[in-house]
């Protein structure tokens, strides 16, 4: 079995998946885009959808294209039409992103115990 060259080289002697990314520029990158997360807010919610435990998944492709696996607190919540436009319109803002790709998932469902204690403390549960 050959990798492709655009896969992901995963060395499983130290679980470190290796990047093209020089380290410190993947570093800033993965601080930018958390702080680009933090900005999309639940309207219904007083917290951001990376301190709620709503973004399952961020990988930076080597290309920099970003690819984002998220979830909303419902199924039936009434912005999950509009939740993952926000998202790539925000990380896709963050110099140096080439793109951006936001993947919505209802597996595993989310509950309040993936909320960090700052979110915790926004709605008031801590």
């Amino acid at each position: 079995m050959s990798l492709d060259e655009s896969e992901q080289k995963i060395d499983v002697r130290e679980g470190i998946v290796h990047s093209s990314i020089p380290a410190d520029e993947l570093a800033r990158l993965s601080d930018d885009i958390i702080s680009a997360l933090k900005t999309v807010y639940d309207p219904e919610i007083p917290a951001d959808i990376f301190e709620l435990g709503l973004v399952y998944k961020i990988d930076i492709e080597d290309d920099r294209m970003v690819k984002i696996v998220m979830t909303l607190t419902a199924p039936g919540c009434p912005v999950a039409g509009e939740m993952p436009g926000w998202v790539e319109n925000a990380v896709g803002a963050v110099e140096g992103v080439s793109g951006v790709d936001v993947s919505m998932t209802f597996d595993p469902p989310w509950t309040p115990d993936r909320m960090s204690e700052e979110a915790q403390v926004a709605v008031g549960w801590y």
